[in-house]
């Protein structure tokens, strides 16, 4: 099947089988490996993206599901060679480790931001309950969030 997507601003049109997830088509046919394949089942969010905005595992989705949307992935966050300010927020609090969760969460970082821009520590933790971090305990990662919602 044909899809047309815009990936970070970019539309791309490509031909891809029916079964084919997002995060596959983002990785091997975009070939943006920033995105992680964690579990292929939904519980670790390592492969969190932006779909039209809202914040999706792209393990659970398709790639035709995604024709004619906007795809946003960790790579599109960043502009003109400076990170996005989460991207600061999470290295300059130390909000990672091995970095293999750091895309995914980062991209529900700035998803919850946008739906709640002033949240509560319990709020941060709660929105960030779908992905997994085996390395850092969460405590770096929720004070990145709160120090970007306050910057």
């Amino acid at each position: 099947m044909r899809v047309s997507i815009t990936v970070n601003g970019e539309l791309r049109s490509d031909d891809v089988e029916p079964r084919l997830l997002l995060v596959h088509y983002l990785r091997d046919v975009a070939g943006l490996t920033g995105t992680n394949i964690g579990c292929d089942t939904s519980s670790c969010g390592a492969c969190t993206v932006h779909v039209d905005g809202e914040s999706v595992k792209s393990c659970t989705m398709l790639a035709v599901q995604a024709d004619g949307c906007e795809v946003t992935t960790i790579e599109g966050l960043a502009f003109d060679g400076a990170l996005h300010p989460m991207q600061e927020s999470f290295r300059q609090h130390h909000g990672l480790q091995c970095g293999f969760c750091t895309p995914g969460m980062v991209m529900a970082a700035t998803s919850l931001l946008a739906e709640i821009p002033d949240p509560t520590e319990q709020q941060v933790r709660e929105g960030l309950e779908g992905n997994l971090c085996r390395c850092t305990g969460y405590h770096n990662i929720v004070k990145a969030v709160l120090a970007e919602a306050r910057s």
